[in-house]
């Protein structure tokens, strides 16, 4: 968030505009003693800084729940999300595995996998198509269709909306779909198989596409493959959905790392990887013209005391890019790292309980003021208030039961 006078440090007494926010009063009524113009810019600026943040605090939001279902579980879960509270909606679509679910930036069409090995008859996963209703979460089939792939894990949308990126890990495979204007699911625009291993004997005998994205200026498509322990760049085609190969191709991570999720520094010039099998999370640089990374920094994302089996798994960026989270099964923690506003790299400032078992995933909510984990194994779904100064988690209310919950999206509701 942009300040409005180079003065605004002094009038607040070095504050930023997070600590105005979390604490409005007292800052605001030190200004309100100051006569000069930019104390009276800087306060008007404020004012409607924070009646925006306590707005969108308050707005509500339907979340969408992905789940496994081998245990009981039916498949997407909606809730009513308001300020850290959840409460059901209940089942809104019967599917197999929805472990990982899609928004359209509209918010009018919901894409899920249904993560298994057959689906329609054929040696592949799904791809699943709905149409949401703001008012009370229910979900309209529109169509769905194969992955191309078993065991796809990931999808996601390219940033015009005409295309739905999917990574298939059973088979170690990336496929792109066209989107209809309807919302459907179109034809398959482009299939790219994996190939390869690396060195773990139980996790990396091929490979195992784990995340796919397109870049902020959607030039290019990068996967994670566990299995090959590499980044695979792609250049996309926004015209027609295809992925080429770019130079150079891929970029490598050590061996036995096994990348899993990543996210894009605000700016675009840094990549976080978290990668799974020793819960690491690293720090590239980016450089958009030519779709090049470059590792610079690998930070643990364990406990310091922890000496367990862990395996990381999501990641994540707070809402003004200060802060990064990542979450490690075994140990069932989330880390918290401040990222460096000169050079991109992380420092840790905290390891939480994840409040439960196996966080295999978490989101941050469209407010940034909380984080919810799922923690899959304890069946519930945990929520932090996140400090908006330091970026620390705080567990607040009681975790809300959700069988084997994997994935949420937030839809504004009406």
């Amino acid at each position: 968030m942009a300040e409005p006078c180079g003065k605004f440090s002094v009038l607040c007494g070095q504050k930023t505009v997070a600590d105005v926010l979390e604490n409005p009063i007292r800052i605001l009524i030190t200004m309100a003693n100051r006569t000069s113009l930019c104390g009276i810019l800087t306060l008007l600026f404020l004012l409607t800084s924070f009646a925006t943040a306590q707005a969108k605090a308050a707005q509500k939001y339907v979340m969408y729940v992905g789940t496994y279902t081998e245990r009981g579980s039916k498949g997407i879960y909606a809730f009513d999300f308001a300020n850290g509270h959840l409460t059901s909606l209940g089942l809104k679509a019967e599917v197999a595995n929805p472990s990982f679910l899609a928004l359209s930036s509209s918010g009018q069409d919901l894409y899920a996998v249904s993560e298994v090995g057959n689906f329609q008859g054929r040696h592949s996963g799904g791809v699943l198509a709905y149409r949401t209703d703001a008012s009370n979460g229910a979900l309209t089939p529109l169509n769905q269709t194969p992955s191309i792939g078993e065991g796809p894990c990931h999808l996601s949308i390219d940033k015009t909306g005409k295309f739905l990126l999917v990574a298939n890990y059973d088979s170690g495979s990336v496929a792109s779909f066209a989107l209809q204007p309807d919302g459907k699911l179109g034809n398959v625009a482009a299939f790219v198989q994996h190939l390869g291993a690396s060195v773990d004997p139980e996790r990396q005998k091929g490979p195992h596409a784990h995340f796919i994205e397109t870049t902020a200026d959607n030039r290019f498509a990068i996967a994670a493959d566990l299995g090959l322990d590499q980044l695979l760049i792609y250049k996309f085609n926004p015209n027609d959905g295809s992925l080429a190969a770019s130079l150079p191709p891929f970029v490598s991570v050590h061996a036995g790392e096994g990348p899993r999720h990543f996210v894009f520094s605000h700016d675009q010039k840094y990549l976080y990887l978290v990668t799974e099998l020793d819960s690491s999370v690293s720090t590239f640089t980016y450089d958009a013209q030519q779709g090049r990374l470059q590792q610079k920094q690998t930070l643990s994302a364990i406990p310091k005391d922890y000496k367990g089996k862990s395996d990381a798994a999501e990641i994540q960026i707070d809402a003004r890019g200060k802060f990064l989270y990542a979450s490690t099964r075994g140990p069932d923690s989330i880390a918290v790292f401040k990222i460096s506003p000169t050079d991109g790299t992380l420092t840790m400032v905290q390891t939480v309980p994840s409040g439960g078992k196996t966080p295999r995933y978490f989101a941050i909510d469209p407010s940034g003021k909380f984080l919810l984990a799922g923690n899959q194994e304890s069946d519930n779904i945990v929520t932090f208030r996140i400090s908006q100064k330091t970026g620390k988690l705080l567990k607040v209310g009681e975790p809300t039961p959700v069988i084997s919950p994997v994935s949420f999206v937030f839809l504004e509701a009406k």
